[in-house]
Parts: structure tokens; C-alpha cells; sequence
């Protein structure tokens, strides 16, 4: 397993380049469909240059009202690929538990149910599923370190503890108050999803708690909203590594976004309870540009700069985000219908991360909806 991480790891880390910039050919394969109240007119020079202007780009979908008005991929990609999420994985995971939240098995506002925060005197049995969620939890996470090969979730994810990530992302103490201080973490979201692989089975066997995760992920999330790629990894105590590491093809990355829309599958079957993806995209208290395991398009980031692009296409834009430019953008206020998804899949550096932002900013920006008229 640890082999196959880094593995998944250094082939994301490879550049992948195209066969050429040059605006003519669009890129290795592409469609543009049709679809109702769908006008492409403003959004196809940004989308055009998702491939021309940032050569990391592997792959691009964007639907409008569920129809896929464009879909293109880089050369050496096509829909038979599956693609690394990265920290998009993080969205999904809070999916699933908004399931389990929405049965009554596990309460919001309730403490988490880690026993090992919960022994005499221990400040960690404050934390709460919501503090979690929000990544407010006040547990001391190092996302990036420096060097970067020391923070606490490089180490735990690829260098020292492969066989067990939950139970080292658990064992760290607190830094601040739970609910005061907001610090991204991809061990926070781990323990996210060991509390499901908790809540579904008492079995400590990692096969059986792979299994029943799988098939709960499957059963609540991706069946029925018809995602047949989905690829989970666990790590070797069946935790799955539902901060980081899930894959899906093109189009079932497509469906994710369909779900942050409104909760819905392509057919119109309600998959996501709607009071939950109310709180998975309303503001948190300590970042208003970040939900519950989502990012916002909203001004007044945590860290003084925003995620994605405020200023450009509607406010309740939402996306999962994901390292080296993986993105998957809902805009329910964004052209026809129940609105737009974006998903943009590929090799980007941080340091041209920025730019990329604003590239996708400009094609959701695409779609405005005309002002009503007074």
C-alpha cells in the first residue's frame, strides 16, 4: 500500500506536456454539444485557454443544466483515464457524512466520537464534528511544512505512518480552542473518515472495514448519483485516505459537481439531503471562504488571499480543491437551469496556481445570467 501511494504520488508530480499551445488545436480531443440556454459565446476564450495558457491541463468539462456543453482532454487522456483527486476527495468524504448525519447516526454538534480524546481531562473530547468538518478542531496539523517533506501530513501519508493514518492523526494534542481557530488539514479529514469507518462497523479487521466503507460510499453516494469510476484507497488499517487520494474519470468528477449544485443526480434523484449541502456551502465562522469540506467564492480568506476568484461569477460558487489544479467548480447561479459545473484536472504548480484561479474564474464568469430588469 505505502509503495502504491508514492507511486500514485510521483506520477501526479510528472508534467505532462501538450502537443502544442497554439490556440488552433483546442486539444487532443474535444466535443461541444448543444444544450439548451447554454451560450458558449463569452466562456470559450477562457476555456480555450485553460489548454493554450496553462500546458498542465490534462482535462476540462464543463455542463450546463446537466447537458455537457464542452469536454476536452490533453493528449494520452481520454475517458478511460481515471483521475487523482487529490484534495477534492475532501468534499466527498464530507458527503459521506452527511449521510450518516442525515440517518441520526452521528450528531453535528454532538462531541466526535474518537474514544481516545474522551479519557479524564483530555481537552480533545470538546472537539466536535462540526469543528471537524469547518477545520476549526484546534488540533495541531502541520499541512506544509518546510521542508515540505516534514509536515505532519507528507509524513503521514507517504514516509512514516502508512499502516495507521488515523491513529497518528488522532494522537495529536491541541493547539488552540476547538471552534476558534481555522487550519486546513488533510488529517482532520481523515479522521473524518475513520468516525465512518467507526460508525459503520466495530470489526478492527482492515479488509472488512475497507469493505463496508466501500460499500456504504457506494451505496449512499455513488450508485445513485451514477458514478461507476470511483476508486477508493485505504490505507493499511482500512482507514480510507478520504483527505487525498480517490479516482474518478472526467465525467463522474462531473457528477460530483452535479451533486454540490443542489444535492441532485442526473436523473433528478435527491442523493444529498438539502439542509446538508446547505452547511457543506454556507460560510464557516472562522473562514468565510471555506464551507464544510468545501471552498467558497467569497472574499476574507483565513490566510488574507482567496482560494478561488471573488469578483468573478456569482458568490455561491462552490468547489473542491485540490493540489496541483484539480478543481470541480458548482455554480448553481451560473447559466441555464440548475447551473454550471467546471471540472479541471491536471499538473499545475503552486506557484501558477494563481493564474489557473483566474483562468476558471473568467469561464464561470462566462455564464453570468443577465441582470433583471427593474
Amino acid at each position: 500500500m505505502a509503495a502504491m501511494l508514492r507511486k500514485a504520488a510521483f506520477l501526479a508530480m510528472v508534467p505532462i506536456l501538450l502537443a502544442s499551445t497554439d490556440a488552433t488545436p483546442l486539444a487532443s480531443t474535444f466535443s461541444i454539444t448543444a444544450c439548451r440556454g447554454a451560450d458558449l459565446s463569452k466562456a470559450m476564450a477562457p476555456i480555450r485557454l485553460l489548454f493554450s495558457g496553462h500546458p498542465e491541463t490534462r482535462a476540462v468539462l464543463v455542463t450546463a443544466d446537466g447537458c455537457p456543453a464542452f469536454k476536452a482532454y490533453a493528449p494520452g487522456y481520454s475517458d478511460t483515464n481515471r483521475f487523482i483527486s487529490w484534495s477534492m476527495a475532501k468534499t466527498v468524504t464530507g458527503m459521506l457524512v452527511g449521510a450518516l448525519v442525515t440517518d441520526g447516526r452521528l450528531k453535528l454538534d454532538a462531541p466526535a466520537p474518537i474514544a481516545e480524546w474522551h479519557r479524564p481531562g483530555d481537552p480533545r473530547g470538546a472537539i466536535t464534528l462540526r469543528h471537524l468538518l469547518q477545520m476549526s478542531s484546534g488540533l495541531q496539523h502541520i499541512e506544509v511544512g518546510d521542508p515540505v517533506e516534514k509536515s505532519d501530513t507528507n509524513q503521514t501519508l507517504f514516509v512514516s505512518h502508512t499502516g495507521a493514518m488515523a491513529a497518528a492523526a488522532i494522537d495529536h494534542p491541541l493547539e488552540t480552542k476547538p471552534g476558534t481557530t481555522f487550519r486546513y488539514s488533510s488529517l482532520t479529514t481523515i479522521i473524518l473518515a475513520e468516525i465512518v469507518a467507526r460508525t459503520l462497523t466495530d470489526s478492527r479487521d482492515p479488509r472488512t472495514r475497507a469493505a463496508l466503507y466501500t460499500e456504504f460510499a457506494q451505496a449512499r453516494l455513488f450508485r445513485p448519483a451514477g458514478i461507476t469510476s470511483a476508486v477508493l484507497e485505504y490505507d493499511g488499517a482500512g482507514t480510507q485516505i478520504g483527505g487525498s487520494i480517490l479516482h474518478m474519470s472526467l465525467d463522474d468528477w462531473g457528477r460530483i459537481g452535479g451533486l454540490l449544485l443542489d444535492g441532485k443526480a442526473g436523473d433528478g434523484r435527491q442523493v444529498i439531503d438539502p439542509a446538508w449541502l446547505t452547511f457543506m456551502k454556507a460560510p464557516s465562522p472562522t473562514n468565510a471562504e471555506y464551507g464544510a469540506q468545501t471552498w467558497l467564492n467569497r472574499p476574507g480568506g483565513a490566510e488574507g488571499k482567496a482560494t478561488l476568484f471573488p469578483g468573478k461569477g456569482p458568490a455561491s460558487a462552490v468547489a473542491a480543491d485540490g493540489h496541483l489544479g484539480q478543481l470541480v467548480i458548482a455554480s448553481p447561479d451560473s447559466g441555464p437551469g440548475r447551473g454550471i459545473v467546471v471540472v479541471r484536472l491536471g499538473n499545475t504548480p503552486d506557484a501558477r496556481n494563481a493564474a489557473l484561479m483566474q483562468t476558471l474564474g473568467d469561464v464561470v464568469a462566462g455564464f453570468d445570467r443577465p441582470a433583471a430588469k427593474p
